[in-house]
């Protein structure tokens, strides 16, 4: 088969690639096979673990709004108890006690204040250190946090969209390879009708060859189509295998599975509800609803920027037990100390290098460069639509000349093929109609391809795919 899309032969040739598994039986309608797709292709099973990704990145957003409380536990061993210098206030308040006794010295002079007492060493503390504590602190106010806060549901909405982009992205892939490879099925059956007639005809020019009525070269021109049209049929079996492998790629399906297609698909169900074709709305493209999302969350981030210029307000608390100890023995009797205290505290920003600023300004630069990326998508599905609906147009009209120049053809080569049975025509007036059948049934098989594509695309482009 040499017009299915360029999708199925790199898949095809991907999907050869990929481990067997256990062989299983599928027959499946379009719908069974988008189903099918939903939980087994890859790129979808991925974002909807994107979705439970963002779900989990919001709880971590919404932990900032709980109370964080942690415990703690330690020991400090000291094998040299740090020595302060200090000044000496013990001998001042002694000397003072003995002038105010009048004490005198040894050679009973009244004692007299030295001008100078020097310093004293000494030691603070103990060679065990233990204690252990819990500290609590709550989040009072934080407007960064609770924009977070408030873009949570956008978030998942935005990576559920995104999901739905991939999701309708492989949709019409599906689509695309399913409805082609229905069609291949006429293609094989116009094969098989002219792969008959040759036979017929064959058998005839040997009858006449051997009553004297046709030369061996009538034969051997016929057996040379013949040897062609079986070539011909060879490779589009293999295209259509290929397009098998493809398929199953798409929707997920173990390569060793069997796959057989239900649906069936007439011009008059390519044709159905697009002529006239209908008006469209932007916001029924996934593509757009999902940039709107962004644009949202843009919005949350400039505004979060802005508020980190404001106080923010904490709640914190601790309560704890130490011991000092000259021996490790906290675990035997002994007195522990309690500590505990509660505080609130409230940080201002004040000034950070014009930091604040420049996010502010780079927040609101990917805010309209998300408005630009907008404007240019509704260009891109004007674009789109028009060239799919100028596509299909000329597609419908096509399918109907060329299915009109088939029958004519083969009104063309009935004929000619009477008068050759009569005597009255030559081998090549049928060999020129055989020809001219073969390759207006090519043409009518291109033509339905074309507007298969054509009917998806733009379903697509509208968004009602």
């Amino acid at each position: 088969m040499q017009r299915l899309s360029k999708i199925i032969a790199w898949i095809g040739l991907t999907a050869l690639t990929l481990p067997a598994m256990a062989q299983e039986r599928h027959e499946f309608s379009i719908q069974q096979a988008l189903d099918y797709a939903k939980k087994n292709n890859m790129q979808v099973k991925n974002a909807l673990l994107s979705i439970k990704l963002q779900e989990e990145s919001n709880r971590e957003v919404t932990a900032a709004a709980y109370p964080q409380i942690n415990g703690s536990v330690g020991t400090t061993y000291n094998p040299y108890v740090a020595t302060q210098v200090l000044p000496n206030f013990i001998s001042p308040s002694v000397y003072q006690v003995l002038i105010d006794q009048s004490v005198k010295d040894g050679s009973g002079n009244p004692i007299v204040m030295p001008s100078d007492f020097g310093n004293i060493a000494a030691q603070f503390g103990t060679k065990y250190n233990a204690s252990a504590g819990v500290d609590l602190s709550q989040l009072l106010f934080d407007g960064q946090v609770f924009v977070g806060l408030k873009a949570r549901s956008t978030s998942i909405a935005w990576q559920t969209k995104n999901a739905e982009v991939i999701g309708e992205m492989v949709k019409t892939n599906i689509y695309k390879v399913y409805y082609q490879l229905v069609v291949s099925k006429t293609q094989i059956e116009l094969l098989n009708a002219n792969i008959a007639r040759l036979e017929k005809l064959s058998h005839d020019t040997k009858e006449l060859y051997k009553n004297g009525f046709a030369e061996q070269l009538d034969v051997n021109k016929v057996d040379v189509q013949m040897a062609n049209l079986t070539t011909e049929k060879l490779k589009a079996l293999n295209s259509i295998s290929n397009g098998y492998l493809g398929l199953k790629f798409l929707i997920g399906m173990p390569i060793r599975d069997s796959l057989l297609l239900t649906d069936s698909l007439n011009e008059d169900q390519i044709k159905q509800g697009l002529l006239p074709l209908a008006d469209y709305n932007y916001k029924d493209r996934k593509e757009f609803q999902y940039a709107e999302l962004g644009k949202k969350l843009n919005e949350f981030n400039v505004k979060r920027y802005q508020l980190s210029q404001i106080p923010t307000l904490t709640l914190s608390g601790n309560y704890s037990k130490s011991a000092q100890r000259n021996k490790f023995d906290f675990f035997k009797k002994g007195d522990w100390y309690n500590i505990s205290a509660i505080s609130v505290r409230m940080s201002i920003p004040i000034f950070h290098g014009f930091a604040t600023r420049a996010r502010i300004n780079q927040a609101r630069i990917q805010l309209q460069q998300t408005q630009n990326q907008i404007d240019n998508l509704k260009i891109q599905i004007d674009q789109e639509v028009e060239t799919a609906k100028s596509n299909f147009t000329t597609a419908v009209t096509t399918l109907d000349y060329q299915k009109k120049n088939m029958q004519l053809a083969e009104t063309v080569y009935n004929q000619t093929k009477k008068k050759y049975e009569a005597g009255t025509g030559s081998n090549i007036e049928i060999t020129g109609a055989e020809t001219d059948l073969k390759q207006a049934q090519t043409n009518y098989i291109n033509a339905v391809y074309d507007a298969v594509i054509a009917r998806v695309d733009y379903l697509k482009a509208v968004g009602k795919l």
